[in-house]
C-alpha cells in the first residue's frame, strides 16, 4: 500500500507539473518572448533545485494542516491522491484548465470524510488551507490590474522597442514564477509521502527525507519539460491577445503571491493565480479586451473541482467496499460450489 502510495504521489506530482509549466509559460510563449522548447527547459531546470532553497511549510500544512493523522490511515491517504489524480486526468483528456491543489484537497477530505468521519478533519487548517485558495486568483487580479495600471501610465511616452526590455525581463520573471510554482507545488506530494510513511511506521516525524524531496521535484521537473500545449493555447489566446506587457506584469503578481504562499504554508494554484492575473493586465488595458465567457467557464471548473473530487474519492471507496462484499460472498459460496 505504500509503495501504491509512493507510485500515485510522483504521478501526482509529474502532472502537476506537466499543467502548471503550461500556465507558467503561456504569457511568456504568446508574447514571443523565448521559444517554446528553450522555455519548458529553462523552467523544469529552476523547479527542479527550488525546492531545496525553502522552506518545508507547505509540507507540514498537507501533513498536519488538514486532517489529523492520528485519526486517518494510510488507505485514507491513497484514496486521496488516486481521487486526485483521477481528476488531473479527466480534466487534461477533456482539456478542461483545472487544479491539481483543488484536487488533491477535494480528495483528501471526501476520503477522510467518508473512512474516517468530521473528527479527522482539522477544521482551523481548512480554513488555514481552503481559503487562500479562492482568495489568491482574487488577489492576483487585483494586483496585477493596478501593476497594469501603473505601467500603462509610467510608460505612456514610451515606444514600441520598449517591447524587447520587456520581453528580456520575461526570462528572469518567468524563473522566478517557476521558483516560486515548485517552491509550492513540488512539496504538496512531498506531503503526501511523509504522511504516508509516518502513517506505515517508516518515519518517527514529518521530516523530509532526501530521497522524497529528489523523487518529488525531479517528477515535477520531467512533467515541466513537456509542457500541456493545449493548455498554453488556452491561455495564451483564448483570454485575450497577449502582449509582453501583459506577460510581464502578470508574471511578477503572480510569483510574488505564489512565493509569499509558499513561506507561509498555504498551497495555492499556481495556475489559477496566473490566469486571473492575465485577467487583471488585460482589464486594466481595456475592459472588453479579456474574453470573460472564457473566463467564466475557467472560473467555474476551479469552483467545482474541490466538490467533484470529494465525490469521486468517495466514489472509490464505495466501490472498494462493494468489491470486498462481493468477494465475502463468493468465499462464502464457494465450498458450496466445489462440493465441500
Amino acid at each position: 500500500m505504500l509503495y501504491l502510495l509512493i507510485g500515485l504521489a510522483l504521478l501526482y506530482s509529474f502532472l502537476n507539473g506537466y499543467r502548471d509549466s503550461s500556465s507558467i509559460l503561456a504569457g511568456v510563449i504568446a508574447s514571443r518572448a523565448m521559444r517554446p522548447r528553450v522555455a519548458l527547459y529553462l523552467i523544469a531546470a529552476v523547479e527542479l533545485v527550488a525546492p531545496f532553497f525553502f522552506g518545508a511549510a507547505v509540507t507540514r500544512s498537507i501533513t498536519i494542516g488538514l486532517v489529523k493523522p492520528s485519526v486517518v490511515s494510510l488507505e485514507t491517504i491513497v484514496v486521496a491522491i488516486a481521487a486526485a489524480v483521477a481528476w488531473s486526468f479527466f480534466c487534461w483528456w477533456r482539456g478542461i484548465p483545472s487544479s491539481s491543489t483543488h484536487a488533491l484537497i477535494g480528495g483528501l477530505l471526501g476520503a477522510a470524510l467518508l473512512l474516517n468521519g468530521p473528527q479527522a478533519i482539522q477544521t482551523n487548517g481548512v480554513l488555514y488551507i481552503v481559503l487562500p485558495l479562492f482568495l489568491a486568483p482574487i488577489f492576483g487580479f487585483i494586483i496585477a490590474f493596478a501593476l497594469m495600471g501603473l505601467m500603462l501610465w509610467a510608460l505612456s511616452m514610451a515606444t514600441p522597442r520598449i517591447n524587447g526590455l520587456f520581453r528580456q525581463l520575461q526570462v528572469v520573471t518567468a524563473m522566478a514564477l517557476g521558483m516560486s510554482n515548485s517552491a509550492n507545488d513540488a512539496h504538496k506530494s512531498m506531503g503526501i509521502i511523509v504522511l504516508g510513511l509516518v502513517l506505515a511506521g517508516q518515519l518517527t516525524s514529518f521530516q523530509i527525507p532526501y530521497w522524497v524531496m529528489l523523487a518529488c521535484s525531479g517528477s515535477l521537473a520531467i512533467g515541466a519539460s513537456l509542457g500541456d500545449w493545449r493548455q498554453i493555447r488556452n491561455l495564451g489566446g483564448k483570454i485575450y491577445r497577449i502582449r509582453p506587457i501583459n506577460a510581464l506584469a502578470s508574471q511578477v503578481t503572480s510569483s510574488a503571491i505564489v512565493l509569499g504562499a509558499s513561506v507561509f504554508g498555504m498551497p495555492v494554484s499556481t495556475s489559477h493565480i496566473i490566469t486571473t492575473a492575465l485577467m487583471g493586465s488585460g482589464a486594466s488595458e481595456r475592459a472588453n479586451k479579456v474574453r470573460w465567457g472564457v473566463a467564466g467557464e475557467m472560473v467555474t471548473t476551479w469552483v467545482i473541482t474541490i466538490p467533484a473530487t470529494m465525490a469521486v474519492s468517495m466514489l472509490f471507496l464505495l466501490t472498494i467496499a462493494g468489491f470486498g462484499r462481493m468477494g465475502i460472498h463468493l468465499a462464502a459460496l464457494l465450498p458450496i460450489i466445489f462440493g465441500h
